[in-house]
């Protein structure tokens, strides 16, 4: 009985507390969602994405790691295109214009939304910058994957493109 009211309180105290108890984990579905892009004149959803291969980024401007990932992943998403696959950034600045600068300065022909208030990023348990997730052609997670370096293209093309070789 103790132990129940012992998990009892710790889910309590982390509703309360603003963590996620749904994180996404590899094998399941991502949930549909629907985001403005970054200059909100547009709202995109994962629907629109369907049967495509997907790197979910989750981003801030302040992200020291961030700037080493947007030239490789935009280099891998001019590679991969052809071929069903796609990068969809959520970027998660409060201010708009930091995250507009951040892409003149690291400019990208992927899809970059905005999540302001951190609503999705908290679905998916995001804890650190960047996390990323690689989802299937049927939208479920394959790869889940934080922080990054140059190293980690490698790794990740060839997830992807085992990923765009499956029906």
């Amino acid at each position: 009985m103790k132990l129940k009211q012992l998990s009892l309180g710790l889910m309590f105290l982390m509703l309360i507390g603003g963590a996620s108890v749904e994180a996404l984990e590899v094998g399941q579905t991502v949930p549909a969602f629907s985001l403005p892009t970054l200059k909100g004149n547009q709202a995109t959803t994962l629907q629109q994405f369907a049967g495509k291969v997907i790197y979910l980024d989750f981003w801030a401007s302040w992200c020291a790691p961030c700037r080493v990932s947007f030239p490789l992943l935009n280099k891998l998403h001019q590679k991969l295109k052809a071929q069903g696959f796609e990068v969809i950034a959520i970027n998660l600045d409060e201010d708009a214009s930091k995250a507009e600068q951040f892409l003149k300065d690291y400019p990208v022909e992927f899809t970059v939304l905005r999540d302001a208030e951190g609503g999705w990023a908290d679905k998916f348990a995001v804890e650190s910058m960047p996390t990323s997730f690689i989802i299937d052609k049927h939208g479920v997670v394959q790869k889940i994957h934080s922080g990054f370096s140059s190293d980690d293209v490698k790794e990740l093309e060839a997830k992807i493109t085992e990923l765009l070789a499956l029906k």
